[in-house]
């Protein structure tokens, strides 16, 4: 079942008190007032779904995720769960272990995996779900169609497999798992031309793309297994999600990369392409299809896709110079995202991990942001609501100055956690607390830090420090060399 930690009851409690109060709590019980009094502290009711895939159906925010768990959400801070557990009395099916039944047989399990739920043109939700062997891509995806979102689905059967060894595959060669993928961890979604598309796979032969017809929801005959985008050789990339951006006109193919388990070094990465079919870049202008684990190298080698894709987010913890830790994330990863149709905000849903905590895990969601140059990156901190409503105007420049936390991503895939170290931005543009160069505010949000010799752009912005308590400036970069830094001001 879905379960919370000790440390998120207690931050929680704590935020909703703060609401409640209209101050938020000072150090050692003393009152004080925020510093930015405009917005109050928000409240939050964490869920555990992970691999968690977004979709929005009567005014709420659904998350689906492996072993059939789902959460609703109004407003993406508060969760409700709504169904956990691969079992008869899962609300999502009639009876999930007899319907799809065909599908553990070839899988030999008894579980589901990372699903996605697409909503139809005539306005049902199709669930593409994925049976996993665990130890070998031996998989099966199918589809099940309901007509309200929380169901009851009906299985539609199977329509794509992987690891039939010694035998042909979907493209009529001999199934070879370095090659071809192990069919899970799907994304339903239309592209800008208006095609439905099917974006999947996991570590063997990698991740690929078909084309679906629009009334069935399933692949266009004679694909195969669809386009190769990345990966191979038993990599460790995994969860693709492809996100279209109308502001810079790219398809951003977000991913996955190292292993899911607390010590396995998960982490967020990002290509982009003109063409949903690729090839899809990476800052250094890097083919994405190039990432792939040298055959020569023991399964699961990494260091031959470390230096592929824009490291986004991992392992981190955000100290305060007087030792205090905030934020602190383990293994972030398998993402989902969405758009507000108006504004064009983007949002990132992930799952993570927590230092002491073990496999728990919570998901969290974190705004989406675009460079100038039309690069995604991630706010530092979750989302507690619009951080600049009611705000008389955008953040100051003078706001800026002071100290400041600062997390360098880098490009490891590894399981150490990156503690933060101290940052000054100083008043004349230069940085102090031991690093060299300079930063710039350009119009109402445009972050350039020239750090260390290198340029990073993307936005400053408010973020709510959870574990402290308050809103405070924020900044999210990234270079040219797939790098991204974040930093937080010390409260």
């Amino acid at each position: 079942m879905s379960t919370l930690s000790r440390r998120t009851l207690v931050t929680s409690a704590a935020a909703l008190s703060a609401a409640g109060a209209g101050v938020l709590a000072a150090p050692r019980g003393q009152a004080a007032p925020p510093r930015f009094p405009w917005r109050p502290a928000p409240s939050f009711q964490e869920v555990s779904v992970h691999d968690p895939s977004v979709v929005v159906a009567d005014g709420r925010f659904y998350v689906f995720g492996s072993h059939l768990a789902a959460a609703r959400s109004r407003d993406l801070q508060r969760w409700t769960s709504v169904a956990d557990l691969v079992t008869p009395e899962n609300p999502l099916f009639e009876n999930v272990t007899e319907e799809l039944s065909e599908a553990f047989e070839w899988a030999r399990t008894t579980t589901l995996w990372a699903p996605d739920v697409h909503a139809t043109e005539d306005g049902r939700y199709r669930m593409y779900y994925c049976a996993c062997e665990g130890s070998s891509p031996r998989s099966a995806m199918g589809t099940a169609i309901a007509d309200d979102v929380e169901g009851p689905y009906r299985d539609e059967g199977i329509f794509l497999r992987s690891g039939m060894w010694d035998e042909p595959g979907e493209d009529g060669e001999i199934y070879d798992a370095t090659v071809h993928p192990n069919v899970i961890d799907p994304q339903a979604f239309v592209d800008a031309e208006g095609a439905l598309r099917l974006v999947y796979g996991s570590y063997s032969g990698g991740i690929f793309l078909l084309e679906l017809d629009p009334a069935t929801g399933r692949p266009l005959p004679d694909q195969g297994y669809g386009v190769h985008l990345t990966g191979g050789g038993h990599a460790r990339i995994e969860a693709p999600y492809i996100l279209h951006s109308e502001e810079s006109g790219y398809y951003y193919l977000l991913l996955t990369f190292g292993g899911l388990d607390a010590d396995g070094g998960y982490n967020v990465r990002v290509g982009r392409s003109r063409d949903v079919e690729g090839p899809y870049l990476d800052p250094m202008g890097q083919d994405l299809r190039e990432a792939q684990a040298d055959p020569d190298q023991p399964m699961f080698d990494d260091a031959s896709i470390e230096p592929y894709a824009a490291k986004l987010m991992g392992n981190h913890r955000f100290m305060q110079s007087d030792g205090r830790a905030g934020q602190a994330y383990v293994s972030p990863g398998h993402v989902s995202a969405w758009t507000h149709p108006s504004t064009r905000e983007s949002f990132l849903l992930f799952h993570t991990r927590f230092p002491g905590d073990e496999e728990l895990h919570e998901v969290r969601v974190h705004r989406l942001h675009l460079t100038r140059t039309g690069w995604l990156v991630v706010a530092p901190h979750r989302y507690g609501g619009d951080a600049l409503a009611g705000r008389p105007g955008p953040l100051q420049r003078s706001e800026l100055v002071g100290d400041w936390q600062l997390i360098d991503h880098g490009r490891a895939i590894s399981a150490d956690i990156v503690d933060s170290v101290a940052l000054r931005l100083e008043g004349d543009g230069t940085l102090g607390g031991g690093a060299e160069g300079r930063w710039h505010l350009e119009g109402t949000e445009r972050a350039v830090l020239e750090i260390d010799g290198a340029r990073r752009e993307g936005v400053f912005t408010l973020g709510w420090h959870e574990e402290l308590g308050e809103w405070t400036p924020t900044f999210t970069v990234l270079g040219e060399d797939g790098r991204a830094l974040w930093g937080t001001k010390e409260v």
